[in-house]
């Protein structure tokens, strides 16, 4: 198995993903082409003492770079040689097995979409983050900001897409799929909630999903359900506001028990536990998110991202390449086409 990264999108490229991978390589075995500027990431790896690349590393150079600025429905038009597009082309033919990139999310979607392709049936992709809820487990929440605008029949797909993800990434048999809203009631919400809900419900009632109904945004870190389902904007400030919140809490935490001697005390208790708590919530465990509905595994790390967060993007990136349920969501979507038509 081979993963490809994209060595030059980030804050950190090239030395973040470039020792990232190498630890990877070093941990886990990987097999990592890089995939950018050369020199430049020789270059860089050459200030951590590093003279030689090991064992289950390559470098693919590409001249180019996409930035933060550049018209994601361009790039693949005007920057052919940067690195994010050569990446996605060795994908699309069968050169690696998935493929990281740190660098601008929408020129990522965009070349996913174009170059890699979506699973057939599937309207748009989306990026599928899991959150860890109170009841111990996690909660995927589709979409958190690939796709800003939605329609009815985006947030249907979500919501099988969504399920599918959830039980062969985390093994939850029926997966409860719910959809966000400002209120539990079914007559909540703006037109598309509402939509969207009666689409759902008739999907369940086919035994496709299992829509529980709408959900509070209180009630998601609480575990009430698998997967949330929402558009793209609504996603983006829901999953915010739960890391805000949990940075705000982490940081009261802090201050709580160095406030004296005897609070300090007490820390030296429950360091242990502190730590775990910090882990659970840091995004560089996660190492990024998946691009839900592309044929091949596509991941966005985080545009911060450090050696920690690649070398976790790569395990993740590994993990996503063994499992496919391709097959499955093209036959849900094939009954999908039905809802709304009885």
């Amino acid at each position: 198995m081979k993963i490809i990264l994209d060595a030059m999108g980030g804050d950190n490229a090239p030395l973040a993903p470039a020792w990232g991978a190498i630890e990877a390589a070093l941990a886990y075995g990987s097999q990592i082409a890089l995939v950018g500027r050369e020199q430049e990431i020789l270059d860089a790896l050459k200030e951590k003492g590093i003279k030689a690349l090991p064992t289950g590393v390559e470098i693919v150079n590409a001249d180019d770079v996409v930035d933060m600025h550049d018209d994601p429905a361009n790039v693949i038009r005007k920057k052919p040689n940067s690195s994010m597009v050569v990446g996605l082309k060795m994908l699309a033919e069968g050169k690696g097995d998935a493929f990281i990139s740190a660098g601008s999310t929408g020129a990522l979607l965009t070349g996913a979409t174009l170059i890699v392709k979506r699973v057939k049936g599937i309207r748009r992709a989306a990026m599928g983050p899991a959150m860890p809820n109170k009841a111990g487990g996690k909660t995927v929440i589709l979409d958190c900001g690939a796709n800003a605008e939605c329609t009815p029949e985006f947030l249907l797909q979500f919501g099988l897409v969504g399920s599918l993800h959830a039980k062969a990434t985390y093994g939850i048999e029926n997966p409860r799929v719910g959809l966000l809203n400002n209120g539990t009631e079914e007559s909540k919400g703006t037109p598309l909630q509402k939509e969207a809900y009666v689409l759902l419900k008739q999907a369940s009632d086919k035994g496709l999903i299992n829509f529980v109904g709408n959900v509070e945004a209180r009630d998601v870190p609480l575990g009430a359900v698998d997967v949330i389902v929402c558009d793209g904007f609504a996603g983006n400030v829901l999953l915010k506001s739960i890391e805000g919140t949990a940075m705000f809490m982490g940081s009261l935490m802090s201050k709580m028990f160095k406030k004296n001697l005897l609070s300090k005390i007490a820390a030296a208790f429950v360091m242990k536990d502190i730590k775990a708590f910090k882990k659970l919530l840091d995004y560089r465990e996660i190492g990024g998110t998946q691009f839900l509905g592309i044929t091949k595994p596509v991941i966005k790390a985080h545009g911060s991202s450090d050696d920690v967060a690649f070398r976790n993007a790569i395990r993740q990136a590994e993990e996503a390449a063994s499992r496919s349920f391709s097959a499955q969501l093209e036959e849900g979507l094939a009954a999908l086409k039905e809802i709304g038509n009885d």
